[in-house]
């Protein structure tokens, strides 16, 4: 029997140099999947401007980049405020003159049956992961990218194929964001504009690390590729949609889950 092959899921496959002079505007860029994909666009020549909630993870995360010789910029941005978020796209356009890719990745959830998630929670959920992506995308868009005539907006939402039992509140605002990225890529076409999603399965990050260990487990298990996905292999599908090999490629959402959309069950029914 031939043994599977190695690969190395965290070693970028594209050329050096893909992204030179572009500037991407990456939400949740402290840590996780939107630091691999910062890291990933400045190693292929792009300039990076992060934003995050916390302010820590940011600065961390831009003194790393700038260390490696790389352009970064970082500030604590409360995504759910347009006024903080048309600032910041305010300050990047200042410094770089432009954004050309947006990374909406800001977001955040907890797991709960939905009985038991309460009204303001819902709401709390709601206006990060779809409000917050409405605010930045609309922003970002008026300011340079209807303007210029060409931009590309990659969405980072969630594996909702089947819905979402066990967090239903994630489920409702990625389900949003993935409807918003189909009608704003129409309407903005025009304008050069392209709009994508990216929808990772059970991703081994930081975000993981504060799920329950028996619900990570789980996942596992119930993914046909037999492991989690890594934060750089969301990245290379992000570097994909920012790039001109994914110029025709616009309104589509991207599953990178191993297959575990497919199979297997996802909420054990409590029959009694």
């Amino acid at each position: 029997m031939t043994p599977p092959r190695t690969v190395d899921h965290d070693r970028s496959p594209f050329r050096s140099g893909l992204l030179e002079g572009r500037v991407a505007l990456i939400t949740g860029g402290g840590t996780g999947i939107g630091l691999a994909i910062a890291e990933e666009y400045a190693a292929l020549g792009a300039r990076v401007a992060l934003c995050g909630r916390r302010v820590e993870p940011v600065t961390a995360a831009v003194e790393a980049l700038t260390a490696k010789g790389h352009e970064a910029m970082g500030a604590s941005v409360d995504i759910r405020s347009p006024d903080a978020i048309a600032a910041f796209v305010g300050e990047v356009v200042a410094r770089w003159g432009t954004v050309d890719v947006l990374v909406n990745n800001a977001g955040g959830q907890f797991p709960s049956p939905a009985q038991l998630i309460s009204p303001k929670g819902f709401e709390a959920v709601v206006r990060n992961n779809l409000l917050g992506t409405f605010n930045v995308t609309h922003a970002v868009a008026n300011a340079v990218m209807i303007p210029n005539k060409r931009g590309a907006v990659v969405n980072i939402i969630a594996n909702i194929f089947r819905g979402f039992p066990g967090m239903a509140h994630t489920g409702a605002a990625r389900a949003g964001v993935e409807n918003l990225t189909r009608s704003l890529a129409v309407e903005w076409a025009p304008y050069g504009i392209r709009v994508n999603a990216i929808a990772p399965g059970t991703i081994r990050s930081t975000g993981t690390d504060r799920y329950p260990p028996e619900l990570v487990v789980k996942a596992e298990q119930q993914t046909p590729a037999g492991r989690l996905g890594t934060v750089h292999e969301v990245a290379h599908m992000a570097t994909y949609l920012a790039s001109d090999a994914a110029d025709y490629v616009t309104g589509t959402t991207l599953y990178i889950d191993g297959g575990a959309s497919l199979y297997g069950d996802i909420w054990v029914l409590p029959r009694e």
